[in-house]
């Protein structure tokens, strides 16, 4: 089962990766420095170092699908 508190979905637009907000700051669309390729690559087992550039928080990053990306951590809820 899918621990969902680990969660945190995100969206690709024209070829950028987004969170429809910032789990630690609130902002939001934020642009993460991530490319497309990169997803498949955790996804394919390749851990990821993830920086928030809104708050400079960071979150490790374990695996993906279409919709979510999976992280060492509870995300926080606001």
């Amino acid at each position: 089962m899918i621990p969902f508190e680990r969660t945190l979905p995100y969206d690709i637009m024209m070829g950028d990766v987004y969170v429809p907000s910032c789990p630690f700051c609130n902002a939001e669309n934020v642009l993460i420095p991530m490319k497309i390729h990169e997803i498949q690559s955790v996804k394919e087992g390749k851990k990821k170092l993830l920086v928030f550039p809104c708050c400079h928080s960071r979150l490790t990053l374990l695996d993906s699908d279409g919709d979510y990306l999976l992280t060492d951590q509870t995300i926080p809820r606001h």
